[in-house]
């Protein structure tokens, strides 16, 4: 922090500086990033024309704000991202319990240091980073937790309990000047709902029949599951109308905006030992895996498909990819369609099922899978003519793929069977030995689900004939 900024009140009035509300000052912050053209919420993707217009409004009207979704829908991360509209800087009291503006304390502390002091009252700087609290709302969550308590300490030290001086002040009032992100917010008992209703709306805690008015200057912001939420009951109706505005995320609207996502999040395997090339149809599988069980009848659509599911899957088909790279000793790692049954293990913790029979959930996920390739391989090679390489296999030729075996091979099947050559070069244009394999497998295996192909899976192999 700069040496130059004021560090006590006197300074502080001399400087001119103001402190806005924390409403006023995230507006004031949004409108310059708007006239600027600059980036709202860098890393949000595929909410540029529904969500993010939303927020923005809802931030120019000072309202308070529940996002409305299901898991994996980057709410958390949306209101995280609010506190990029707080000043860097903000100056604080020095020395109180919680957060105050200088200009206008509200506690009985901070309002004694400005009378005692004057303009000898320190001050101290918070980052924005500073200014931002979180909840997870549970059935065990008490008043004391989010607004406070009598601490029996103050009391033992000689403090009256009607003083305001034995209070052990909670999560919300400590976020004061700032952002409180409350996290499932229907899990909250309903009594301690009033008491959040109290502090957005009245500005008035009761703490063990003790009444402290503090007049609290932050947002406090929620996120919610739909079905949760709108459930009867489950949260008290004058707490639902004080939120000004619900705001409904949603998945990727389309399989770009998934796998950019996905790439974004993903743990890189970071090695200078190999090169890692995704080619885009294994992109786009591993994308379309998560669409399609959106969709799916058989995964439960009440608790979704976290975009999450997208990254562990890509994530695995990678792990497996290098895994065969180390034993063959190759250098360039690459998926391929082989390595896609070894996402299974990742997805299984990721969808919840409808049927429970043993064994349904593995044949529920392979269906996926296959979607996703018959899929990828419609839209991208579906008009490429592929007559001559199915004539081949008519002939009585078979051709042996799988996740351990080399590079090599698929090269020699390239130079050995008609036509193939030309369907692979329109998946790719790398002529590495190793993409070229990842090429074949996807060209074959999308023959087969479209039935051009018989296959017959051998262990970990597969076996295409005509």
């Amino acid at each position: 922090m700069a040496n130059d900024r004021p560090s006590t009140l006197g300074a502080l009035k001399a400087s001119g500086i103001q402190v806005l509300p924390v409403r006023e000052e995230m507006r004031k912050n949004l409108i310059a990033k708007i006239r600027s053209g600059e980036e709202i919420f860098p890393g949000i993707v595929g909410y540029e024309e529904t969500v993010t217009p939303q927020l923005q409004n809802a931030i120019l009207s000072g309202q308070d704000i529940i996002l409305l979704g299901e898991r994996g829908q980057a709410k958390s991360r949306i209101i995280r991202a609010l506190t990029s509209l707080l000043d860097e800087w903000t100056p604080v009291l020095a020395g109180c319990e919680i957060p105050e503006d200088p200009f206008h304390p509200i506690t009985s502390a901070g309002k004694a240091l400005v009378a005692d002091l004057g303009d000898a009252a320190p001050i101290s700087w918070m980052h924005r980073s500073e200014r931002y609290g979180e909840k997870l709302a549970t059935p065990d969550i008490t008043i004391a937790d989010l607004i406070g308590e009598i601490d029996p300490i103050k009391v033992a030290e000689g403090r009256y309990l009607s003083d305001e001086l034995t209070i052990h002040y909670g999560l919300i009032p400590r976020t004061n000047r700032g952002i409180f992100a409350l996290n499932e917010l229907p899990d909250l008992q309903e009594r301690i709902q009033v008491g959040l209703l109290n502090v957005m709306e009245e500005r008035d805690v009761q703490i063990r029949g003790h009444k402290v008015r503090l007049p609290l200057d932050v947002v406090v912001v929620a996120t919610a599951n739909p079905e949760d939420y709108t459930n009867r009951g489950r949260i008290i109706t004058p707490l639902k109308d004080r939120y000004g505005s619900q705001i409904r995320t949603h998945y990727p609207r389309n399989i770009e905006n998934e796998i950019a996502i996905m790439e974004a999040e993903t743990t890189h395997l970071r090695t200078d030992e190999f090169e890692i090339v995704v080619p885009e149809y294994m992109k786009e599988i591993v994308a379309e895996i998560s669409r399609l069980a959106r969709r799916s009848p058989d995964v439960s659509q009440r608790s979704g498909v976290s975009v999450r599911a997208s990254v562990a899957n890509y994530e695995a088909m990678l792990a497996n990819a290098m895994r065969r790279a180390i034993r063959l000793g190759d250098k360039v790692v690459v998926p391929r369609i082989s390595d896609l049954p070894f996402v299974i293990p990742a997805l299984q913790g990721k969808v919840e099922f409808e049927t429970v029979e043993d064994g349904k959930d593995e044949q529920i996920l392979d269906r996926l899978i296959q979607g996703a390739i018959v899929s990828t391989f419609n839209r991208s090679l579906g008009d490429v003519d592929a007559e001559r390489v199915v004539e081949a296999f008519k002939t009585g030729r078979s051709v042996e793929t799988g996740e351990a075996m080399p590079a090599a091979n698929y090269t020699r099947l390239l130079r050995d069977m008609d036509g193939l050559a030309e369907v692979v070069g329109a998946a790719t244009k790398d002529e590495r030995p190793e993409v070229q394999a990842s090429a074949v497998e996807f060209v074959l295996e999308g023959l087969h689900l479209n039935k051009r192909l018989n296959k017959d899976r051998l262990g970990g192999q597969s076996l295409y004939r005509g």
